[in-house]
């Protein structure tokens, strides 16, 4: 899948992916039919976001909007972990399920946060 000078070569940005996958192949569908305008369609944004702003950061080639759009995928992803904390809550999905998204998010704050780090390096540059 990743392309060497494209965004989808980011491990940020594949393992983001992988996440918006499970989350659309494995949260989504439990949920009831009564959330489909509320946490489904949060649920569904929020995990969209995570690597639109990747791909959005990566696309502005300067450093500092790069690092702010990172922030933003950041932020999404502790968005999809909130939304599933709420759905297990309300009984909608398993503990394995939200254990899985736990992990999956931990590793994506921090190729993210690995991938900030390294732009706030060239900015010293």
């Amino acid at each position: 899948m990743a392309e060497h000078g494209n965004f989808e070569g980011l491990q940020c940005w594949q393992e983001c992916f992988k996440l918006k996958e499970y989350i659309r192949k494995d949260i989504l569908i439990q949920l009831p039919k009564i959330e489909k305008f509320e946490l489904y369609s949060q649920l569904l944004r929020a995990a969209r976001s995570t690597t639109a702003n990747i791909a959005e950061g990566w696309g502005r080639h300067h450093r500092k909007d790069s690092i702010r759009f990172m922030i933003i995928a950041r932020g999404s992803v502790a968005e999809v972990l909130d939304h599933t904390i709420e759905a297990r809550h309300c009984n909608y999905i398993s503990s394995e399920q939200l254990l899985e998204v736990r992990k999956q998010t931990s590793t994506c704050l921090k190729l993210i946060n690995g991938y900030i780090k390294y732009l706030s390096t060239k900015l010293k540059d």
